[in-house]
């Protein structure tokens, strides 16, 4: 079974090819992906319409670059998938319709897939994937989330942040001191050349005896900081400062993390999103689970961020075990807010994977 799918829920377009071999096992036959991030940089963030009007350009190009990498035409593709949501509402719409379009065209059912849980699946496209049941971080954009996972659509809530999540506390952090969009990334380059124990600045929560997040309080600090170094701050000081604040996210973090692990007694851990990109926030979970006995996986890092690969995948999953409904009327929708909880334990009628109409010719 082949999985095409699309992904544009906010600043990148990611469209992908992906096998069900036989077995089960997920394969990567293809996959490209556009970064708006050159084109957000002058306004210091993402613009809606800007990326909705950019997703509309890109995303036919990249379905034709990924059939020719993959050696594939459409007349092979069994299903096609887009991200349904949460995302930008314009973002969505673009590619739901460009999936669903070209599903009628092909006559090939269609299916519309969470965001989120495609970052939560997207190890298993790794060449050390997990086995369920196991923990998952997931550090993705404004989600921070702790699941405990024992299947496909079987998630259970165990702890999420209160307000900011860690991807908006690097990226507002990273504004507060000047390093521009996108600004987790710039933040963590920045903070290498820092002292991260400069700055005695706050872990919210740390010992809360919950399993919660919260990062507003950290953020204030941070400006706080910010401000008592005038108004022209050396370079030494913003990278004390930076390397200071990745340190209190990433304490933050894998203390929690390791917490609920211990907590469950499993021994695999999987962080996905892409704050889970952050090395010093692997090289933390790494070493906190060895000492525990456990395994980390993480997705590559390329698959950290938004992409069409995680999409797909998560669609033949659903696809392989009966728990998704594939529609081939044309219809569709979009769901800019979509907790994942809709998705746990989900359990709707469908064709079996062995029923998906088999390619043109």
């Amino acid at each position: 079974m082949n999985v095409l799918g699309f992904e544009s829920s906010c600043d990148e377009t990611g469209v992908a090819l992906v096998a069900l071999e036989a077995g089960g096992r997920p394969r990567l036959l293809g996959d490209a992906l556009h970064s708006q991030i050159e084109m957000h940089q002058a306004y210091g963030g993402v613009v809606p319409e800007l990326a909705s009007r950019d997703h509309i350009r890109r995303v036919l190009p990249l379905a034709r670059q990924v059939l020719a990498q993959a050696g594939a035409t459409l007349a092979s593709v069994d299903v096609v998938v887009y991200t349904r949501g949460p995302g930008l509402a314009g973002a969505l719409l673009v590619g739901a319709g460009v999936a669903v379009a070209l599903g009628a065209a092909l006559g090939r059912p269609t299916l519309g897939v969470h965001h989120l849980e495609g970052h939560l699946l997207s190890p298993f496209l790794a060449g050390d994937a997990p086995e369920f049941p196991f923990i998952a971080l997931l550090v993705s954009g404004g989600h921070t989330q702790l699941m405990r996972v024992d299947d496909v659509g079987q998630y259970a809530l165990l702890g999420e942040t209160i307000d900011d999540a860690a991807g908006e506390a690097f990226d507002k952090s990273a504004k507060l001191l000047g390093l521009g969009y996108p600004g987790g990334p710039a933040l963590a380059r920045l903070a290498e050349q820092g002292n991260p124990r400069a700055f005695a600045l706050p872990r919210p929560l740390l010992h809360s005896g919950d399993l919660d997040f919260s990062f507003a309080g950290l953020k204030t600090a941070v400006l706080t900081a910010h401000r008592k170094l005038g108004s022209r701050p050396g370079d030494d000081a913003l990278a004390d400062l930076a390397a200071s604040t990745q340190a209190a996210i990433v304490d933050v973090l894998a203390a929690k993390t390791l917490r609920a692990l211990q907590q469950s007694g499993l021994r695999r851990l999987v962080v996905a999103g892409g704050v889970g990109a952050n090395l010093q926030l692997r090289q933390a979970l790494t070493a906190g689970a060895a000492r525990l006995g456990a395994r980390v996986h993480y997705p590559p890092l390329h698959l950290c961020t938004d992409n069409g690969a995680m999409i797909a995948l998560a669609a033949a999953l659903r696809l392989q075990r009966g728990l998704a409904s594939l529609r081939s009327d044309g219809a569709f929708d979009v769901r800019p807010r979509w907790p994942l909880a809709d998705e746990a334990t989900a359990s709707l009628p469908t064709r079996p994977a062995s029923a998906v109409s088999p390619p043109l010719g």
